[in-house]
């Protein structure tokens, strides 16, 4: 997946109100730009961070420029959450995801469970499988950790899988770590006990969790190799 916009790089001046941040470009201009994370990107706000940022070319849209990027270190993390489920539909596309071959098409935004959407289900001569993704975006050293801010809707988002298992179904949690410093994954228990609690009754109902860490740079996003996962936090 490529950045579909002109970019522009930057550096953070803070972030608010959830979906604001204010960002210096590099040629000197402040912006208030779309922040498009409903996390507390926790590890990832602190003052004077490099950023890439996009631009819609939209002046009549309320904020014309989106945060994408953010580098606090070393490594490029995405904060825009919604890039997760295009670099997972064009992997979906070209058969880059193995524990997903040949499970057939992807339709995406499907109607399932209490008022939800599933993020893709993949139909074949194999019956259906119901995928969700989730942007991972929480590092702690080398170990990604989701969530970093209390989900109540990706609680529910992993019963209604299960739901969808008990059903006769396959059902998959994608989780793709949106950065490239990270070698595993776990829960992030101390955050949301019960989310981790949801993950590993999830799985013990026949859910497929799935990790895939993705190459992150200014030029765009690409999944990258399956990571070792643990269910109970360390």
């Amino acid at each position: 997946m490529r950045f579909d916009r002109p970019t522009a790089r930057g550096r953070l001046r803070r972030r608010y109100k959830r979906f604001l941040a204010d960002v210096v470009l590099e040629d000197g201009r402040e912006l208030t730009v779309h922040c498009p994370n409903p996390g507390s990107m926790l590890g990832l706000d602190g003052p004077d961070s490099e950023v890439l940022v996009s631009d819609s070319g939209n002046e009549k849209r309320k904020l014309r420029w989106t945060l994408e990027l953010v580098r606090p270190g070393r490594s490029w993390v995405c904060v825009n959450t919604a890039r997760a489920n295009e670099v997972v539909r064009e992997a979906l596309d070209a058969g880059r995801i193995p524990a997903l071959a040949g499970r057939g098409r992807a339709r995406a935004e499907v109607a399932y469970g209490e008022g939800s959407r599933a993020d893709f289900l993949l139909e074949g001569p194999r019956g259906r499988t119901w995928l969700e993704v989730k942007s991972v975006t929480l590092a702690r050293g080398r170990v990604a950790r989701f969530p970093d801010s209390v989900t109540a809707r990706g609680l529910r988002h992993l019963q209604e899988l299960a739901t969808r298992v008990a059903a006769g179904d396959r059902a998959a949690l994608l989780l793709l770590v949106a950065r490239g410093d990270c070698r595993e994954f776990e829960p992030a228990e101390d955050i949301d006990p019960a989310w981790a609690a949801g993950l590993r009754a999830a799985a013990a109902a026949g859910v497929e969790i799935l990790v895939h860490r993705a190459r992150v740079s200014p030029a765009g996003l690409r999944l990258d190799r399956a990571l070792p996962h643990r269910l109970e936090a360390s």
